[in-house]
């Protein structure tokens, strides 16, 4: 079962969290098969992180749970939130395999929050920019909750147009580069 969780970050706990790098990162090696897409946010600064970003491929809701609340940057209290839903990977690749690579252009996590109706329940036909991409489910995946995907854009608003705007109670767009150990 494959999960997203989004941690975001508590105002203020920058120094926290870089103190808790090597810790954060050594709690996800334990998890290295099992990560579809992973890496930060970034604030409207560009440089300031503004929280977390994992999918991952996980037995159950137990287990994302666990990966979700046990992450010692959550335990520590750099996180304000998580958002940890189902998810289904359409592409039915890793962010590893994106042919466009870990660099060039901006990166951008777009997160469409909605319900009743699904909407982008398919792969949008230009893949060139797509990195991950995937609904939003409940934990029994029998409930559409959103769209979440990790593109390269131009723009926030080029990012943004990868989904349906009306289909949406709000659409968020953060700045996100790639993940882990480099």
């Amino acid at each position: 079962m494959e999960y997203f969780c989004y941690h975001r970050d508590r105002p203020g706990s920058l120094t926290l969290r870089n103190e808790l790098v090597e810790e954060h990162w050594s709690y996800m090696d334990r998890y290295e098969k099992e990560i579809i897409a992973r890496g930060p946010t970034f604030a409207s600064d560009g440089e300031t992180p503004s929280g977390s970003l994992h999918i991952v491929d996980l037995p159950d809701p137990a287990a994302a749970r666990a990966f979700a609340f046990d992450e010692p940057n959550y335990q520590a209290g750099v996180y304000r939130d998580v958002l940890l839903r189902r998810w289904r990977n359409l592409l039915g690749r890793t962010m590893w395999d994106f042919p466009g690579g870990r660099t060039g252009g901006n990166r951008y996590l777009v997160l469409g929050l909605g319900s009743g109706q699904p909407a982008d329940v398919d792969v949008p036909p230009h893949q060139d920019d797509v990195i991950a991409y995937g609904p939003l489910l409940s934990d029994d995946g029998a409930t559409w909750l959103g769209t979440a995907a990790l593109v390269r854009a131009l723009a926030p608003d080029s990012a943004r147009a990868i989904l349906t705007a009306d289909r949406y109670a709000d659409i968020e767009v953060h700045d996100w580069e790639f993940g882990g150990r480099r």
